[in-house]
């Protein structure tokens, strides 16, 4: 690396802490803290949404699968545009609107609004969950970013990664977020999708060398093995439905209009760069065949990038791909502090706390998701793994419920309680048994679906019984949101 791919990282981490510390002055309340004021614009809204899921999994684990597998690493990028289709063309806007009436702030201030406070409970212990383990993922994919950026091991780089987004994000709160992320969002897609694309192309000479010097199965849409595609697929599709950020993101909007908008942009912006990055990923196959220089894992990406581009853009590039997963991590951070300060404290310990007191414990709280999340991400290394877990614990149980806030109105509180406890029990006693008898059969099964057979089986029986009991005594179902 030159001086001046230092200087770039410099400026970029002074740039961070910058904004976070001017936006911390903008916040009057936690509806500033983590809505922005329910005033965010088209743009920005799909800069917020580029932020959520374009990060380490997008970027530096599909440049490794691609490296691995080759055309069928796609399907996790076909699985972030199809989400954010049916998501858009669904429930965004109407997400906007109850938020409005109700003045949500968070997924769970949705859920008991519709069902009860114990589903609350439980809907807010499974977003936690999840969102430590996206945090994780994050923070251990932007300390590879910066360990090849600045030569310092992985534990200083991971260190550095985690302070500096900890910091930004607590003391900056949504203001901070949205202002970063538009600006992270351009610097990825053009970063990757208009220089290091064509540069890459140009250094390979064309196309025509992954076509002769790669594998036949490189160019098979199941070399990923259709078993774990489909549990992706299905898993992360769902999570769109039950994932904080996606409701945050409605809120935020300023409009149902923007709302919809907002998030079919983010669609076709997702795609580009993840088809991009398909293409870098089996381009570095083919520059470094036997892994010398760039040996697989997270550095497929990583090495093409320190050996294809000059000095200046090399140092750029992996900023902005640096930029990316940071930007997933501090919308993570946030929807985790949320949780914590909106749905644990202020709805239960103390409601009667004055609204300063309440955004001072949002920053304590963001502080402590981000630790904690980075205390995951260094003892579970492996970032797809991470992910994948995390998708799974926040749709297996909570998709159902969701849907029928929006689709049945006879759903029932009890049946939403009872159905998110066994999948979330369901799904942790899968992967518990994965990890101490691996070679059983049953837990050869991806623990998605046990969790949604149980979640579908345990809501719909518990709902159509209630119905029942209410018919034979005309008595009306659980209260439905208007």
């Amino acid at each position: 690396m030159h001086t001046v791919d230092y200087f770039v990282l410099a400026l970029y981490f002074c740039t961070l802490l910058v904004i976070g510390f001017r936006a911390n002055k903008r916040h009057k309340d936690v509806d500033d803290y983590y809505v922005g004021g329910r005033k965010v614009g088209v743009l920005s809204l799909a800069a917020l949404w580029m932020s959520s899921w374009v990060g380490g999994a997008a970027i530096v684990g599909s440049a490794e699968k691609s490296y691995q597998v080759g055309i069928s690493a796609l399907w996790y990028a076909l699985s972030i545009f199809i989400g954010f289709l049916l998501f858009a063309l669904t429930c965004a806007a109407r997400i906007k609107e109850l938020g409005d009436t109700h003045k949500h702030i968070t997924y769970p201030d949705l859920i008991e609004e519709r069902y009860d406070s114990r589903t609350r409970i439980v809907s807010t212990l499974t977003t936690v969950a999840a969102y430590l383990g996206y945090i994780a993922g994050q923070l251990i994919a932007a300390a590879h970013i910066i360990a090849a950026i600045s030569g310092q091991s992985l534990g200083i780089s991971f260190v550095v990664a985690t302070t500096v987004t900890v910091l930004y994000t607590s003391m900056g709160g949504f203001f901070a977020v949205e202002t970063t992320d538009k600006f992270q969002s351009l610097l990825v897609l053009g970063g990757i999708t208009l220089v290091t694309v064509p540069l890459t192309w140009n250094y390979m000479g064309g196309i025509e060398r992954l076509v002769t010097e790669l594998p036949a199965d490189f160019y098979d849409w199941g070399n990923w093995g259709w078993g774990t595609i489909l549990a992706m697929v299905t898993s992360m599709v769902l999570t769109f439905f039950t994932s904080m950020d996606s409701f945050t993101r409605c809120y935020a909007a300023s409009s149902c209009k923007a709302a919809r908008k907002g998030t079919l942009y983010a669609a076709l912006a997702a795609l580009v760069i993840s088809c991009s990055i398909c293409f870098l990923g089996m381009s570095s196959r083919v520059i470094f065949p036997d892994g010398t220089g760039a040996p697989g894992g997270a550095s497929a990406l990583i090495g093409l990038i320190m050996h294809v581009l000059p000095v200046g853009i090399k140092g750029l590039l992996l900023v902005a791909i640096l930029s990316a997963i940071m930007s997933t991590a501090d919308t993570c951070i946030l929807c985790a502090s949320s949780n914590l300060t909106s749905d644990i404290y202020h709805r239960y310990i103390n409601p009667a706390a004055s609204r300063e007191t309440v955004l001072r414990l949002s920053i304590a709280s963001s502080i402590c998701v981000g630790v904690a999340g980075a205390l995951i991400g260094w003892f579970f290394k492996d970032i797809m793994s991470i992910l994948v877990m995390a998708f799974t614990f926040n749709s297996a149980g909570l998709f159902f419920p969701t849907m029928a806030v929006f689709f049945w109105k006879r759903a029932t509180s009890s049946a939403a309680f009872w159905s998110m406890s066994a999948s979330l029990c369901t799904v942790s006693l899968w992967y518990i048994g994965q990890g101490m008898d691996p070679e059983n059969t049953w837990f050869a099964i991806d623990p998605v679906w046990p969790g949604l057979l149980v979640s579908a089986v345990s809501f719909i029986a518990l709902t159509l019984m209630a119905s029942e009991r209410c018919a034979d005594t005309n008595l009306q179902p659980d209260n439905t949101l208007v």
